[in-house]
């Protein structure tokens, strides 16, 4: 019997720790960098951390679970590009998001975009895959939606 509940110990645990291996950036200059290395597209994710309701929501039901985790890693580069009302933010990273929140046209949190980037004669160009927000029905349900807009590109 503790045989049994070690194994199911260790494998809920390396779900666990898959989900905390993501690695989301916060500076775009180096998730662009990341992306052209890797040939993956840009998950954009618009947020209020501390005072969106949908974003925490989002964050709980999708991009915390195991299932996002395992889905990210093969698929996107993660950036996260908050807008705290209460944490504290470098004045560069507070400008950087200030200007792709212009850049995408957001209206409202949460908010995220798919993206490949390019980079011509010094300027950045962003190609929009597709966005999406808070989708009802876990996980599963997201993840088709982003797995419509990954296969378009």
């Amino acid at each position: 019997m503790k045989k049994i509940i070690v194994a199911l110990l260790l494998f809920a645990g390396s779900f666990a720790v898959e989900a905390q291996e993501l690695v989301w950036e916060t500076n775009v200059i180096k998730a662009m960098d990341v992306s052209n290395k890797t040939k993956k597209p840009m998950l954009l994710f618009f947020t209020g951390s501390d005072w969106c309701g949908w974003c925490i929501r989002l964050q709980k039901e999708v991009l915390k679970t195991p299932e996002f985790a395992a889905w990210a890693k093969e698929n996107v580069v993660l950036v996260e590009l908050d807008y705290p009302r209460k944490a504290p933010q470098t004045p560069e990273i507070k400008k950087q998001n200030d200007e792709l929140q212009q850049v995408f046209a957001i209206q409202g949190f949460p908010t995220v975009h798919f993206a490949n980037v390019t980079t011509v004669d010094g300027k950045v160009n962003f190609q929009g895959l597709g966005s999406t927000g808070y989708v009802a029905g876990g996980p599963s349900a997201w993840l088709a939606v982003a797995n419509g807009f990954l296969q378009k590109k």
